[in-house]
């Protein structure tokens, strides 16, 4: 079974924090969205590479991709037909934005519980040290990888080519 990788939309996918930028990053194309909630005033800007969804699906030989993200289903409406991805599984979260253990983000425990012991590979902008050490503590070795993304940026070839790379590592793992 291919190991799960787990995409977050805010920060990987729409760099929000270069949304301030005259020109979007090269490659970007700013689009306008109002998912649920979004109501009041202007749609909201996101930020878009249509390569982000050639190199994902390049990755999907070697992952079930799954969106980890607030958008949930949404995803698949506004984000996922921008940038070339078909429909994919979401995490339902719970509770969003909600109590977390440890001092961790709050995804994190719902990203490991998701998994339900598949190994997993998962960018976010919010990852940090301590949530590598949380889901290190309750996984095997090597069984996790945990990318963090800067969210003026958004996913860079490095990131494609070390989730490549994890996801080779793993090949005969069982």
């Amino acid at each position: 079974m291919k190991p799960l990788l787990l995409i977050d939309i805010d920060g990987p996918l729409n760099p929000y924090a270069a949304l301030s930028r005259r020109e979007p990053p090269p490659g970007y194309t700013r689009h306008r969205v109002r998912p649920t909630g979004w109501t009041a005033g202007p749609a909201l800007p996101v930020l878009l590479d249509p390569a982000h969804g050639e190199r994902l699906l390049a990755l999907a030989g070697r992952y079930e991709l799954v969106w980890a993200t607030t958008w949930k289903d949404e995803a698949n409406e506004w984000i996922g037909p921008r940038i070339g991805l078909p429909r994919l599984p979401f995490v339902d979260w719970p509770l969003m934005h909600g109590p977390a253990p440890e001092g961790t983000y709050w995804k994190t425990q719902y990203v490991v519980g998701y998994a339900a012991g598949r190994p997993f590979a998962w960018v976010d902008d919010e990852i940090t040290d301590r949530d590598r050490e949380w889901v290190g503590a309750r996984r095997p070795a090597g069984d996790s990888l945990l990318r963090w993304i800067d969210p003026a940026v958004g996913l860079e070839r490095t990131d494609f080519d070390a989730l490549a790379a994890w996801a080779d590592g793993r090949e005969g793992d069982g």
